[in-house]
């Protein structure tokens, strides 16, 4: 990620995570014991996710935010950061009691490396289990933004399908003027 990235790990998106982004998409669902987060940045949905779920796994491609990470989160014992590719993780098939993934599927270079990461997320939950994702919507803000690193938004017009072709079920999508978010079950 560019230098730009660097107010993600603010307090002013951090409470934009914890106050709005969060609270909607996990609404009534139960994430069970053993929760998967994908491409957890500098950690603002890991804050929330390590409040609320008996364990959270976070797995992180970058080395220095996964070093970040691991310094950070060192005291909670509940939570273990894994430096990896979530395209091929190494855990096993229905590992995970729930998954959530936010504002990092922007920064998957390729549209079939997003797919390949949805099935692998799909793969490690157990049946029945909860997905949440999110990511803001294409915009020259925002691709201004990313100059110097990968930038390559996903249309939530087509993201129930590519869900499905995962092999997720009972898909939601939704958008507002900014983002979209999207619920399913593994």
């Amino acid at each position: 990620m560019n230098k730009a990235h660097e107010a993600c790990g603010g307090d002013e998106w951090r409470a934009v995570i914890r106050e709005h982004v969060l609270p909607r998409a996990m609404a009534d669902l139960d994430f069970g014991d053993d929760v998967l987060e994908v491409g957890p940045g500098y950690g603002a949905t890991t804050d929330v996710l390590s409040e609320t779920v008996p364990r959270l796994t976070a797995v992180e491609i970058d080395e220095e935010l996964a070093a970040y990470l691991t310094d950070r989160y060192a005291a909670l014992d509940h939570v273990r950061i894994v430096r990896g590719d979530a395209t091929a993780m190494e855990f096993g098939d229905g590992r995970f009691t729930g998954a959530a993934c936010f504002t990092m599927l922007h920064h998957v270079p390729t549209a079939e490396l997003q797919d390949r990461l949805l099935a692998e997320v799909h793969r490690v939950l157990r049946p029945g289990a909860p997905f949440i994702a999110g990511d803001s919507l294409a915009s020259d803000e925002l691709k201004a933004h990313h100059e110097g690193d990968t930038y390559n938004p996903i249309d939530p017009d087509g993201l129930a399908a590519r869900l499905e072709a995962a092999g997720f079920r009972d898909v939601e999508v939704s958008t507002n003027p900014f983002a979209w978010s999207a619920r399913a079950r593994a």
